[in-house]
Formats: structure tokens, sequence, C-alpha cells
């Protein structure tokens, strides 16, 4: 589940989020990524998210594009001026499973998810 927040501020405070809900990834292998990405540039963003050899890092490059999409058409930024300001995955909701083991047990099988929040903001023109 994607949610976009766009806040209506200044224009030097303008800000496009987007955060990404119950993403079936485990959040220690997804801040491993979002820790690599924090602070860069969007274009150099998208070169290490699509290089990278992890499955996380396909949903994430998804809400990059996503939060730069929004950017451009509901804010008028341009992409080539973006930077991600934050980035930060948070614990989600664990699925849990029943699996039935010998002499009538059973083993408790935890799914972890996690919530992704990316903000992208527009460099200054200093």
């Amino acid at each position: 589940m994607i949610k976009n927040e766009n806040l209506e501020k200044s224009d030097s405070d303008k800000e496009a989020k987007v955060l990404a809900q119950h993403i079936r990834i485990s959040v220690f292998k997804a801040r491993r990524i979002i820790d690599q990405i924090r602070g860069r540039s969007y274009e150099e963003t998208l070169m290490i998210l699509e290089l990278m050899p992890y499955r996380a890092s396909y949903p994430i490059l998804k809400l990059v594009y996503s939060a730069a999409a929004n950017a451009s058409n509901n804010m008028g930024f341009n992409e080539a001026n973006l930077f991600i300001s934050k980035a930060e995955v948070n614990e989600g909701a664990i699925m849990k499973k029943l699996r039935p083991r010998a002499r009538g047990r059973s083993y408790m099988i935890k799914k972890t998810t996690c919530h992704i929040k990316i903000v992208l903001k527009e460099k200054s023109k200093i």
C-alpha cells in the first residue's frame, strides 16, 4: 500500500513524500539499502538502486520513482534538482503462521513487514 503525501508549504520548504506500508521485506535488509541512498541526488540514487544486487532494492526503486513523479507532476519540481532529504524504515506488522511438526507439535513462522518513507526536496538555488 503506497500513500502519497504532499505538503503545501512555502516554496523553500516544499517536499514530496511517499509512504509504503506492509512491504514484505525484513527491516534490516531494507535499512541496508536506505542507508546507501540517504542524502544523495535523485539521479545518483537511481543508478545505485538499479545496480544493487539485493532483492529489496526493487520496491525502494519503485518508491523513489513514485516520489519523483509526485514532485514533478503535483509540485512542478525539476527531477534533476531533487535529492533524498529523508529516508526511513520502520517495523510493520508480523504475519504469523503455524507449521506442523512431529508428534503433534507446531512451529511458529514469522514473516516480517516494514514501512518505508521517502522524502524528496529540491536543491536550493544559491
